[in-house]
């Protein structure tokens, strides 16, 4: 579990972050939404450890960040995967160099043992027979899968995902949704996800924090937010006719 307690950050007199607090818990897939510039990014990079806020705390499973030592925040980074927008493959490597890149910077592992869990990540995410392509042979979804594999690998306590359905179909994007949300079900991880997309809002959403100028402006689950009256949210959400349809259907089928 990830507790965040009244964080704020600024840049050069900005005031980015504003108070925010909650909770993300294990084995759930947290979102996070809001509209560009609301602060969700800098959010992410201080849940990373990345940016340090000038107020306020976080702390990961009872451990406070700012005051771990050194070595103990260096551990503690080890224990979070980290799923990027475009994936951010080594196109000089394989696929299976890339999934097992982390497992040589960061554990004195044989390389048969690193090889066993390269084989079994990439199982997991349905790339069985890719381990000697490179990243420019295969296509979007299957990249979005192998930054999936490489971001588990090390057995993460911690997921965070940055736009992960950026680029790719609406099909696709709702096999990686489920990819994420199997996989944190199956290993019990603390999921974080950034994101745009209001169909993984509909699909994973099972804790949904929206920001607005730095605020926690809501939260709640995705079915709460079919009902909720905060009109910031219902005007982000539900921006297009077919969400405002859906909704409208669904608060008919309640009542």
């Amino acid at each position: 579990m990830i507790h965040v307690n009244n964080i704020h950050k600024s840049f050069d007199g900005t005031h980015i972050l504003k108070g925010v607090e909650t909770q993300f818990e294990n084995g759930k897939t947290n979102l996070i939404i809001g509209q560009s510039g609301s602060g969700k990014t800098v959010f992410l990079k201080c849940l990373l450890g990345l940016f340090m806020p000038e107020e306020g705390s976080i702390s990961y499973d009872g451990k406070i960040y700012k005051d771990l030592t050194p070595d103990e925040k260096r551990n503690l980074r080890q224990e979070m995967g980290m799923v990027f927008q475009g994936s951010a493959l080594f196109d000089s490597m394989t696929v299976a160099g890339n999934v097992m890149f982390p497992l040589e910077m960061f554990t004195k592992q044989s390389k048969s043992e690193m090889q066993d869990r390269v084989d079994i990540v990439l199982k997991r995410v349905n790339l069985i027979d890719a381990h000697h392509k490179y990243p420019s042979e295969i296509s979007g979804g299957m990249q979005k899968r192998v930054a999936i594999a490489r971001a588990i690998v090390m057995n993460p306590k911690y997921l965070f995902c940055d736009e992960p359905n950026s680029g790719l179909d609406p099909r696709t994007s709702i096999i990686i949704d489920n990819l994420i949300k199997e996989i944190t079900e199956e290993y019990n991880i603390t999921t974080v996800i950034n994101t745009h997309d209001m169909n993984s809002v509909m699909q994973i959403g099972e804790k949904i924090i929206f920001l607005k100028n730095g605020l926690k402006e809501w939260e709640g689950t995705k079915h709460e937010i079919f009902k909720t009256d905060n009109k910031a949210v219902t005007d982000f959400v539900y921006s297009s006719d077919l969400f405002k349809k859906v909704r409208q259907m669904y608060i008919e089928e309640k009542n």
